[in-house]
C-alpha cells in the first residue's frame, strides 16, 4: 500500500475521506470532485490521475487506505483549536502545507487554497456526524459528554443541591474564591515554594473570613461549624495541600485554643489566628507513641515559685512528630503530661512560642523539616523538641483543668480517664473534617474518570464505523458506577456525622466519637481505593500528571493514617459496639437475653429459611426489606459473635488485653459492618426526605440500591458462609449489580457533574 502522498494529494485526503465514508461514492460527489480537480492549482497530472482512481465508484478504497487516510485527517485535527470543529477545507489546508515541511515561503499559498477547497467541501452536501466523529476526535468527545449530560433524566444543579444542602452559599462562596487568578494551580517541585504558595493561598482564605467560620462572632467568624465542615470540604476540590494547611492552622491550633482555652486565650489568640496573622500549630502526635495520646512522653511541670510551666522533651522519642505548620508557626498547643506538686494529672494542651518577630527559634525550641514526603509536599511538616521551655502557667489551656492561685490543680470533672477523654471530645471535629476532604479527592476522581469514559472512544465491530464509548463496555461501568453510588452514600453517612456534631450534647460524644471514628475509616479508605481505580480506568492519560490523579493518590494516601490510623479507629468502634453490647445485657437482664433469642429466632424463620436464601426475583433483590435486613444482620451478628469469642477467652483465663489481640481482626470486620449499616440507613433517610416528586429521588434510590447489593456481593463470601443466602442468590445479586449500572450509565454524566465541580477546579484536561 501507498504510503507516500503528494502535498496535493495530502490536501484532497479530508475530502476523499468524507466522500467515501459511507463506502459509496455518489453521482454529486463524483462530478464535484472531478470537475473541481482539473482547476486545483496545487494538483499536478500525476495527482489528478490518482484523484480520478480514487473517485470511481467502482473501485472504493481499500479499508486500510481508509483507515490510513482517517488517521492522517485526526493528526491535522490535533492542530485546530480546541474550541469548535473546524472544516474539511482547513484540515486539507494544514496536511497540504505539511506535506512540503511546513515552509514559510509556501504558508500564504495554502492559506489562499482555502476558499477553493471550502467551495470543494460544499459540493459535497451535507458531511455526516459520523465523518465529524472520525476526523474530528475532539469534537467528538465533548459533543458526547454534553450529549451524555443533557440526556440523563436528572439535573445536575438539582443533585448538587441535595448535596450542598443548607451549606451551599458557604460552598459557593468558597468556590468563588478558589477559581481567582491567585489561585492558580503552579507544579513547584521544591517543597519551600510549593509551602510559600500553600501559605498564600491559607493566608487569603484567612482575609477573607474562611478560616474563623468556626469561631465566635467577636473573633471573626460565624460560630458555625458546619460551615467550616463544607468550606474544608470545597477546599479539597482545589489542592490538598492547601486544605490541610488550612485544617491545621485554623482547625487543629485554632480549634485546641477555641474548644481547650478559656475566654483569656480566645481574647488573645483567636482574631489573629483567624486571619493567619498568628501562624500556629497542633503538637500531640509523639515520634515514641503515635496514636497513644495517653502515653505522651512530654512534660509540663508546673513552678509556683515563678508561676510558670516547664515544658520538656524527656527523649527523642519525645519529640513531636509530623507537626503540620512547624516550620511557619510562632506558636504550638502543645499536648503534655501535666505534673503538678509532683503528681501527673494527665494529659493537658499548653501554648508554647516557637519562634520570635524574626522567625528565630526561642531558646530551648529546637525544629527539624520532616523533608519530602509522599505527597501534601506544600505542608510544612516538621519534628519539635523542647528542653526546659519556661511558659507562664496562663499558657494552660484549663477549660477542663487548671492550676489555682494557690497552686493546686482543680477540675469540674474529678475521674481523670472521663477528664482525659471528654478534652480529646472537643477535638472530634478533625475526624468529621477529614474524611469530607478525602471525599472531595474521591469525587474529583471519580468526574475525571466518568467524563473520561463518555468522551473516549475504544474499538468498534466495523472499522467503517464510530468507535464504542468506553463506559458503554459493561466492565467499565462495572468499576466505575458503583463507586458513583457508593460516593454519595457516604456523603449522606457523613453529612449525617457533621449534623450530629454541630448540635452535639454531652450524653452524645461517646457515640459521636465512634461514630467519626468508623465513618472517617470507611470514607478514607473509599477514597484510596477509588483513586486507584479511576487511575487505571483511564489508562495512560490517568498516568499524566496534567490530569490530577498523580496529585489525588499521593496527597490523599496519608488519609488513611492521619487524625487516627484507620485500624486503630475501627478497634475503638468495635469497643465501643461491644459497650453498648454488654451494657443492654446489663441493663435489661434477663429481658436483653430473651430480646436477642428472639431476634435470632425471628431472623431465621424469615430470612434464613430456605425460600428467602434462594429468592432471586428482581423485586426481592432490590427491595429495602432484603438488602437493610442484609447489612443489620451482619453488623449484628459480627458484633454478638465477637463478644462471645472474647468472652470465651477470657473465661479460659486469658486477660482482657491478650483477648482482644486474638479478635482484633474480628473487631475491624464488625466496625466496618457497623459502618455500613449506619451508611445505608442514613442514605435510605435521606432519600426518603426528598419525597417520591422530587427530581433526584428516582436516580438516587437506585444508587442507594447499588451501593446496597454491590457492597453485599463484596461480602457474599461471609453471607454464603453464614447460610443467610445460597449460592444462586449469590448469582443473582452479581448479575442486579450489572443490571443497575447498566440502567445508571445514561445518569452517570450528570451524577458526577451533581458533585458541583467546577471545570476550573476539576483542572485534568481528559474530562473538560
Amino acid at each position: 500500500m501507498n504510503t507516500q502522498f503528494s502535498a496535493g494529494i495530502q490536501a484532497m485526503l479530508p475530502l476523499l475521506y468524507a466522500a467515501w465514508a459511507d463506502r459509496h461514492l455518489n453521482l454529486k460527489e463524483i462530478n464535484a470532485i472531478r470537475k473541481r480537480a482539473a482547476s486545483l492549482p496545487f494538483l499536478d497530472e500525476t495527482d489528478k490521475a490518482v484523484l480520478l482512481e480514487w473517485s470511481d465508484p467502482a473501485r472504493p478504497p481499500e479499508r486500510e487506505l481508509f483507515q490510513q487516510w482517517q488517521t492522517m485527517g485526526r493528526n491535522a485535527a490535533e492542530q485546530l483549536p480546541e474550541d469548535r470543529a473546524a472544516s474539511l477545507a482547513e484540515l486539507g489546508v494544514i496536511l497540504g502545507h505539511a506535506a512540503e515541511g511546513n515552509a514559510e515561503d509556501r504558508q500564504q499559498f495554502w492559506a489562499d487554497q482555502l476558499p477553493v477547497l471550502t467551495e470543494l467541501e460544499l459540493g459535497l452536501g451535507g458531511v455526516e456526524e459520523t465523518t465529524y466523529r472520525g476526523l474530528f476526535p475532539l469534537y467528538d468527545q465533548r459533543k458526547k459528554l454534553t450529549e451524555s449530560i443533557e440526556e440523563a433524566t436528572v439535573d445536575p444543579a438539582a443533585l448538587q443541591a441535595v448535596l450542598d444542602g443548607k451549606y451551599a452559599g458557604t460552598i459557593a462562596r468558597v468556590k468563588e474564591i478558589l477559581q481567582r487568578p491567585s489561585f492558580e494551580r503552579n507544579m513547584l517541585p521544591v517543597k519551600e515554594d510549593f509551602r510559600e504558595l500553600v501559605l498564600a493561598w491559607c493566608k487569603e482564605l484567612g482575609e477573607e473570613g474562611i478560616g474563623a467560620l468556626a469561631f465566635d462572632e467577636e473573633y471573626g467568624g460565624e460560630d458555625d461549624m458546619g460551615a467550616y465542615a463544607a468550606a474544608f470540604e470545597t477546599l479539597g476540590y482545589h489542592d490538598l495541600s492547601m486544605t490541610i494547611k488550612f485544617g491545621v492552622q485554623f482547625g487543629l491550633w485554632g480549634g485546641a485554643v477555641a474548644n481547650l482555652g478559656t475566654k483569656r486565650h480566645h481574647d488573645k489568640y483567636l482574631t489573629a489566628t483567624g486571619k493567619l496573622d498568628l501562624p500556629g500549630c497542633f503538637a500531640m502526635t509523639e515520634t515514641g507513641h503515635g496514636s497513644n495520646v495517653r502515653g505522651l512522653e512530654t512534660t509540663a511541670v508546673y513552678d509556683h515559685d515563678t508561676k510558670e510551666l516547664i515544658v520538656h522533651s524527656p527523649s527523642v522519642g519525645a519529640g513531636k512528630e509530623y507537626i503540620g505548620n512547624a516550620m511557619h508557626s510562632k506558636m504550638a498547643a502543645v499536648f503534655c503530661q501535666l505534673i503538678v506538686g509532683g503528681e501527673s494529672k494527665g494529659v493537658h494542651a499548653v501554648v508554647v512560642p516557637l519562634r520570635d518577630a524574626e522567625h528565630n527559634t526561642l531558646p530551648g525550641i529546637r525544629v527539624e523539616d520532616n523533608g519530602y514526603k509522599l505527597g501534601l509536599n506544600g505542608v510544612d511538616n516538621g519534628r519539635i523538641w523542647f528542653t526546659r521551655v519556661r511558659v507562664p502557667v496562663e499558657n494552660l489551656l484549663d477549660k477542663f483543668g487548671g492550676i489555682s492561685a494557690e497552686g493546686t490543680y482543680h477540675s469540674e470533672i474529678e475521674n481523670p480517664s472521663r477528664r482525659f477523654f471528654t478534652m480529646l471530645g472537643t477535638l472530634v471535629g478533625g475526624r468529621v473534617c477529614v474524611p469530607r476532604a478525602g471525599m472531595s479527592a474521591a469525587k474529583s476522581a471519580l468526574a475525571i474518570a466518568v467524563r473520561y469514559g463518555l468522551r473516549r472512544r475504544q474499538f468498534a465491530a466495523d472499522p467503517l464505523k464510530a468507535e464504542t464509548i468506553i463506559l458503554d463496555y459493561p466492565n467499565q461501568q462495572r468499576r466505575l458506577i458503583p463507586l458513583v453510588a457508593k460516593a454519595y452514600a457516604t456523603q449522606f453517612g457523613l453529612d449525617y456525622l457533621l449534623e450530629r456534631y454541630v448540635n452535639r450534647s454531652e450524653e452524645d460524644m461517646r457515640e459521636i466519637e465512634a461514630m467519626a471514628a468508623g465513618l472517617k475509616s470507611y470514607a478514607t479508605w473509599f477514597t484510596t481505593a477509588a483513586i486507584q481505580e479511576c487511575r487505571e480506568a483511564t489508562g495512560g492519560k490517568g498516568y499524566l500528571r496534567e490530569n490530577r490523579f498523580a496529585d489525588l493518590k499521593a496527597d490523599s494516601d496519608i488519609f488513611t493514617t492521619f487524625e487516627g490510623d484507620n485500624t486503630v479507629l475501627m478497634q475503638l468502634v468495635a469497643k465501643s459496639l461491644l459497650s453498648d453490647f454488654k451494657k443492654s445485657f446489663k441493663e435489661d437482664g434477663n429481658f436483653a437475653v430473651l430480646k436477642y433469642m428472639g431476634r435470632r429466632m425471628t431472623t431465621i424463620v424469615t430470612e434464613q429459611n430456605p425460600i428467602s436464601i434462594r429468592q432471586t426475583d428482581r423485586e426481592h433483590l432490590t427491595s429495602r426489606a432484603f438488602y437493610q435486613s442484609a447489612f443489620e444482620f451482619r453488623s449484628r451478628r459480627l458484633t454478638s459473635t465477637l463478644a462471645q469469642r472474647l468472652q470465651a477467652y477470657i473465661k479460659g483465663g486469658m486477660n482482657s488485653y491478650e483477648a482482644g489481640l486474638r479478635c482484633q481482626t474480628h473487631m475491624i470486620e464488625a466496625a466496618e459492618a457497623y459502618v455500613e449499616a449506619l451508611v445505608l440507613e442514613k442514605s435510605l433517610e435521606r432519600v426518603d426526605a426528598l419525597g417520591k416528586n422530587h427530581p433526584t429521588y428516582a436516580v438516587l434510590k437506585k444508587c442507594v440500591q447499588l451501593y446496597a447489593l454491590h457492597t453485599i456481593e463484596g461480602h457474599r463470601g461471609w453471607y454464603l458462609e453464614s447460610d443467610y443466602i445460597a449460592g444462586n442468590k449469590s448469582k443473582a445479586i452479581r448479575k442486579a449489580v450489572d443490571v443497575l449500572c447498566a440502567e445508571l450509565r445514561p445518569e452517570a454524566g450528570a451524577l458526577v457533574n451533581g458533585f458541583g465541580i467546577p471545570d476550573k477546579l476539576l483542572g485534568a484536561p481528559i474530562a473538560l
